[in-house]
Parts: structure tokens; sequence; C-alpha cells
């Protein structure tokens, strides 16, 4: 079998409607879709894992951890994490401070696992 299809249509109506019906609306698949989508990038993630272990961290010290040389790259991706509700920024004078909230610390444990200082990830 080459591939992922079954070769005879055999529906356990009542136990599959089951499933069907519990799972969450389209919409908010969506939305924890777009959640999800913001860590696979492997910038923004990295900001993630700064932010979780560095609780709360400005846009230049981020863009010093992340190896980049640009705030605006740094900014950017903040942004998607801030618009798929998982990152807080805050301004403190001249600076802008970020930290990871409580739904960007459970989707990270739970997308790549609990993170412990000095383990690889």
């Amino acid at each position: 079998m080459g591939e992922d299809r079954c070769e005879l249509l055999c529906i356990d109506f009542d136990h599959v409607e089951g499933l069907r019906t519990a799972l969450p609306p389209a919409d908010e698949l969506t939305r924890r879709a777009e959640k999800l989508r913001a860590l696979g990038d492997p910038t923004r993630l990295r900001i993630a894992h700064a932010l979780h272990i560095g609780d709360e961290l400005c846009v230049c010290d981020l863009a010093w951890i992340v190896g980049s040389s640009s705030q605006g790259l740094v900014s950017h991706h903040l942004r998607q994490l801030r618009s798929a509700g998982l990152v807080d920024s805050r301004r403190d004078g001249k600076l802008v401070m970020c930290r990871l909230n409580t739904t960007g610390h459970r989707l990270l444990d739970a997308a790549v696992g609990t993170i412990v200082e000095g383990e690889p990830a």
C-alpha cells in the first residue's frame, strides 16, 4: 500500500460523527493554527526561547541574543508573535520591553517540550 488511503470505504458513523462534533469550531482551530504558525519560524522560535528563559527583555537585547544586527527584523518578528497573542510588550522610557505571556509559555512548552536552561532544544 503506497498511499495513505483505505481501499474500502467503511465508516463507523456513530464513532466518527461523535469525534467530528467534539472538535472545536473551525474559527477556533484557525486561531490555534495561527499561534502555532507564529512559532514556525526559526527566528521567532529563538526569540520565544529567549523570552521564556529571560523573562522580560528589550528589543535591542533580543536582537543581540538572536544574532541580528537589525532591531527592525526583531521588531517585525515580535509584532507577529504579539498579533498571535503570545507576547506582550510595554514601553519603558525609550525602551520597548517584551515578555512571553502565559499563552506563549504554554504553547512553547507544548510545541518543543519543557525548556530547561542550558539544555539543547
